[in-house]
């Protein structure tokens, strides 16, 4: 895949989490239904994380001639996610919900902050 079908496939798969992980940090937890919507955030959240490491840093320092410092957000949400899934399977309720926590701010709100930074793709879409 090209860096711009990357791109797309990487917002179809995050915009839904930054509606899908705030209602449920802010619903009540526990049910059938927060565990089914989390299940289906926790694997978009994964998938789109995924995706980064295949899309090569535009703006700033690159390591290894691809990655930047946005891909070390990604590897705490690789790491973040399965943490995540198994504290709750162990009835690690305070663990499990420090890292969904962890979750939204690093991979939704600071990773998505910094998409709207001069040189990046949605600042040119929303300020270009």
């Amino acid at each position: 895949m090209n860096y711009e079908s990357l791109m797309y496939v990487h917002l179809l798969t995050v915009v839904p989490c930054v509606f899908i992980g705030g209602y449920l940090l802010a619903a009540r937890k526990g049910g059938i239904f927060h565990r089914r919507l989390g299940a289906i955030y926790m694997m978009l959240m994964l998938g789109t994380a995924i995706i980064t490491l295949f899309i090569p840093a535009g703006v700033g320092p690159q390591f290894l001639n691809h990655f930047g410092y946005l891909h070390i957000l990604s590897f705490i949400v690789i790491w973040t996610v399965p943490t995540a899934f198994f504290d709750i399977k162990k009835g690690k309720r305070r663990s499990h919900q420090r890292k969904m926590i962890i979750l939204y701010i690093s991979g939704i709100i600071i990773a998505g902050g910094f998409t709207f930074f001069p040189g990046r793709y949605l600042y040119q879409l929303f300020f270009g």
